[in-house]
C-alpha cells in the first residue's frame, strides 16, 4: 500500500528543488531507486537499514523496499479555491494525496526574490491554508444544505452529521484547518467521505540555509510554534544542501559532505521516513531466497490484514502466521536458527503485527 504525498508551497520556497532531490536516487543509496511516472510524479523507496541487514543474511535474488509516491503539485496562486490559475487542478491533485508536504522558506537570500517581497513563512503558510480552507468550506456548505431539513425534522443520523459539519464549519471560518478541530475519532469516521483538504496529515518542511541545517533558526522556530496544535510533523531541511549532496557521485563523497555539516544522513531520507510515520504506518518483512521485501501496513494491523497486503487470498484464507521478531532474526542470523532457539512463534487471527516482524503466512482458499 504505497502512500502518496503531495509537495506544496509558494514559488521560490524550494518546492521543486526538493522534488528534484527526491528524484535523484543517489540522495539515498544504490538500494533505493527512484522512477518517474510522469514529469511531476515519482515513486521513491523508504530508506530502511533493516531491509539491508536481512538481505545480507538471506542473500536473496532481489530486495524490494516499500515505497512512497511523491507528487510535485503546481499551480497555486491566491484565488485557487475559486479556480484562479491552475486552481482546480491544484486542489484536485491534493485531494488525491494521503498527506501533504508543505515547504516553507525559512532563509534569507537577496538573490532569490520572494513573491511577496519579504521572507515570512507564517504568512506563506496562511496563503495556502486559506485557499484549502475556503475549498473545504465550500464542500461543507453543500453537505450542510443537504442534511439540514432532515436534521430539523429529527432524523437522528442527519442531526448527528449536521452537528459535526457545523463544528468543522465554525472552526474553518475562524481561519483554522480541519485537522486541529475538536472532533473525536468516531465523529471523523462518520464524515470521512468529506475528504476535507485541511484534514489531511501535514508535514511542514522548513527550508533553511546551510548554517541552520542542524538546529534550525528563528524562522523555523516560529513555524513550530504556529503549528503546535495541528498534530503535524515539522522537519528542518536545507534544500540547497540536499541538491549539492544529490549531485555527488559516490556514497563516500556524500558521507564526507554530511559529516562536515554535522548530519548523520541526507535530510530527504529523514523526510521520507517522517512521511511514513505521519500516516501511522509501519513495516513488516518477508524473507526468502527469491526476495527480501518490506510491506507497509497501518500501525495496529492484525495478522490477516497484513497478509492481505501481499494478496487478498492470503487474508481470505488466512490460517496462521509464523513470526520472528526482527532483533531475534538478526541475533540468530537465519530462520532455521531462530526456530531452533524457540524464537519463531505461531500466531492466529488476533495477533497485532509489530514493526519489524519477519513473517510467513499459511493460508487456504
Amino acid at each position: 500500500m504505497a502512500l502518496k504525498c503531495g509537495i506544496v508551497g509558494l514559488p521560490n520556497v524550494g518546492k521543486s528543488t526538493l522534488f528534484n532531490c527526491l528524484s535523484n536516487a543517489k540522495a539515498q543509496s544504490a538500494n533505493f531507486p527512484f522512477c518517474t511516472i510522469e514529469p511531476n510524479v515519482g515513486t521513491i523507496s523508504v530508506p530502511d537499514e533493516r531491509l539491508n541487514q536481512l538481505a545480507e543474511l538471506v542473500n536473496p535474488e532481489r530486495i524490494m523496499p516499500t515505497t512512497i509516491e511523491i507528487v510535485d503539485i503546481a499551480g497555486l496562486v491566491k484565488g485557487a479555491s475559486k479556480g484562479e490559475g491552475l486552481g482546480n487542478q491544484f486542489l484536485g491533485n491534493i485531494r488525491e494525496c494521503d498527506a501533504i508536504i508543505h515547504v516553507l522558506r525559512c532563509f534569507e537570500d537577496g538573490n532569490i526574490v520572494h513573491v511577496d517581497g519579504s521572507v515570512d513563512p507564517i504568512r506563506d503558510k496562511e496563503v495556502i491554508d486559506m485557499e484549502l480552507q475556503l475549498k473545504d468550506l465550500e464542500t461543507l456548505q453543500k453537505r450542510i444544505d443537504k442534511v439540514r431539513k432532515q436534521a430539523q425534522v429529527g432524523e437522528k443520523e442527519a442531526k448527528k452529521l449536521f452537528d459535526i459539519y457545523e463544528k468543522y464549519r465554525v472552526h474553518l471560518e475562524a481561519g483554522k484547518s480541519a485537522r486541529s478541530a475538536d472532533i473525536d475519532e468516531k465523529e471523523r469516521e462518520l464524515v470521512q467521505d468529506l475528504w476535507l483538504l485541511t484534514d489531511k496529515p501535514v508535514m511542514y518542511v522548513c527550508n533553511v540555509d546551510e548554517a541552520s541545517v542542524v538546529d534550525g533558526n528563528a524562522l523555523s522556530e516560529r513555524v513550530k510554534t504556529a503549528v503546535a496544535d495541528e498534530h503535524a510533523e515539522v522537519i528542518i531541511l536545507g534544500v540547497g544542501i540536499e541538491a549539492d549532496i544529490a549531485s555527488l557521485d559516490t556514497y563516500e563523497e556524500r558521507q564526507m559532505f554530511l559529516e562536515d555539516l554535522g548530519l548523520a544522513e541526507p535530510g530527504v531520507s529523514k523526510l521520507i521516513r517522517s512521511a511514513y510515520k505521519l500516516l501511522k504506518l509501519q513495516t513488516y518483512f518477508t524473507a526468502g531466497e527469491k526476495e527480501v521485501r518490506a510491506w507497509t501496513i497501518p500501525t495496529g494491523a492484525k495478522a490477516p490484514q497484513a497478509a492481505g497486503v501481499i494478496h487478498t487470498d492470503f487474508e481470505k484464507g488466512f490460517i496462521r502466521a509464523e513470526v520472528i521478531g526482527y532483533d531475534d532474526y538478526i541475533t540468530h542470523k537465519s530462520e532455521a536458527a531462530a526456530r531452533d532457539a524457540g524464537k519463531l512463534h505461531i500466531e492466529g487471527k488476533e495477533y497485532v503485527v509489530k514493526d519489524g516482524d519477519v513473517m510467513h503466512f499459511r493460508f487456504n482458499v
